[in-house]
């Protein structure tokens, strides 16, 4: 295997990006009786480009170098000049196409060359490149996708110097590469199909990121899952989108932000673990080996994507007896709270989940769980249970139903927890019990 020269190579891509509209219109007849009088509406064919966004990357534009801009004349064109001058350099763009005419159009004809000929067997981009023309959520542009009147589609162009390549992959001397893309509309007939949606099952994290950053989260709904492999030994786990609205009580001072924004939670328990070993509720939630165990080995466990795209949360969690006031903390990875869970359907304020957590009120209902209708009340002791619906709090370690940990003190116990039992009910347990690991986290 050659070393790599220390002097840096360098690639010289120009990428010509070119739209071809107002061709192969379909033929427009009608048909008039001799005494008829025929009257066409007045129709208008004006697909352009928009909007034009650089995201360069690290890449700064040398002097013999073009940042991507449409052309102003014809509008249906855009053209870059770029030097990436090691892995991991690129530069992207997004742009809409845009249909302002009064006729529905669809994609006839896709082109994709490299220095003149198309992209395909024989003349295959290089190893240490990487071209990607895409929709900005990920979706493959393909013939018959519709683009009706009025509406508009944005692009994502990226070129990119490569790392995942072997060092006898790299260039020896500098590499002009020239892309064309090209896309033609024709008038949109029967065989014209809107393009499809992105799913959160299938949508790459690169997607999803950029989505959620971007507040595309009409891709997603609430509910929706997707399954991911993790580190650590713990296998591969499935995980839910909790939590998508952000409502004005998350703006408040003091209120947990763990329920606010795109929260994604673990469907089931992934483990089990004692919130501590020692049978005490000192120092709450921050102060406990599960916020230590969740926030190292769990977020280590997680691919890198995934980990880079966390954000600090500021969690507002309850206190017991020997502790007088509301924990905050700062976490990349957290347990829920009871409220977070169950919504208290029990009017009375001296009993219930919002007696007992004395954070209720300093964070809301996950979006998930509010949907479900999970609540929960006072203890019935006529049926020995608590009222309210609660099945939908319901989860599984290895297939079988479990009680999983809340972060959550009990306010009138000085060693227990809450807990959310097999039944989907909320319990309170010593902090010793090796109980379920379902943890959130948030993205953006």
């Amino acid at each position: 295997m050659r070393r790599r020269n220390k002097k840096k190579n360098s690639i010289m891509l120009l990428l010509l990006l070119v739209v071809t509209l107002g061709i192969g219109y379909a033929l427009i007849s009608t048909n008039l009786t001799i005494n008829g009088v025929g009257k066409f509406v007045n129709q208008s064919w004006n697909i352009h480009f928009e909007d034009l966004t650089l995201n360069p990357g690290n890449v700064s534009l040398s002097q013999e170098d073009v940042a991507a801009t449409i052309n102003q004349t014809t509008l249906t064109d855009i053209t870059f000049t770029v030097t990436l001058q090691e892995p991991g350099d690129f530069y992207e763009f997004e742009v809409a196409a845009v249909n302002s005419g009064t006729m529905d159009a669809m994609i006839g004809l896709i082109t994709n060359n490299l220095n003149g000929n198309p992209i395909g067997t024989g003349n295959e981009v290089p190893a240490f490149a990487k071209y990607t023309a895409t929709y900005f959520d990920g979706i493959e542009i393909a013939p018959n996708h519709l683009l009706e009147a009025g509406y508009s589609e944005t692009y994502k162009v990226r070129v990119e110097y490569r790392t995942d390549i072997d060092p006898e992959d790299l260039p020896e001397e500098v590499q002009e590469l020239t892309f064309n893309f090209g896309v033609q509309y024709v008038q949109a007939d029967a065989n014209a199909i809107p393009k499809p949606l992105p799913s959160f099952a299938d949508d790459p994290w690169e997607n999803i990121i950029s989505n959620v950053r971007s507040g595309n989260l009409y891709f997603y709904h609430v509910g929706d899952t997707k399954t991911v492999e993790l580190g650590n030994d713990l296998g591969t786990h499935t995980i839910r989108i909790a939590n998508t609205s952000t409502p004005a009580e998350c703006s408040t001072t003091g209120f947990s932000q763990s329920a606010c924004g795109f929260v994604l939670e673990f469907a089931d328990a992934i483990t089990t673990h004692s919130i501590n070993t020692a049978d005490t509720t000192n120092g709450g939630w921050p102060a406990s080996e599960m916020r230590s165990f969740v926030n190292e080995t769990i977020y280590n466990s997680l691919p890198s994507i995934i980990k880079e795209a966390i954000i600090d949360t500021t969690v507002v969690t309850g206190y017991s007896p020997k502790n007088g006031t509301n924990f905050t903390s700062i976490d990349k990875i957290f347990l829920l709270s009871t409220h977070e869970v169950w919504e208290d359907v029990n009017e009375n304020t001296n009993d219930g989940i919002d007696y007992y957590d004395t954070a209720y009120n300093n964070t809301r209902q996950l979006d998930y769980y509010n949907d479900l209708g999970t609540t929960i009340g006072a203890w019935n002791s006529s049926i020995s249970s608590y009222d309210g619906n609660y099945s939908g709090a319901i989860k599984r370690y290895n297939g079988l139903k479990c009680n999983w940990w809340l972060r959550t003190p009990e306010f009138s116990n000085v060693n227990g927890f809450a807990i959310v039992r097999d039944t989907g009910r909320k319990d309170t347990y010593s902090a010793p019990y090796t109980g379920g690991v379902s943890p959130a986290f948030r993205i953006g």
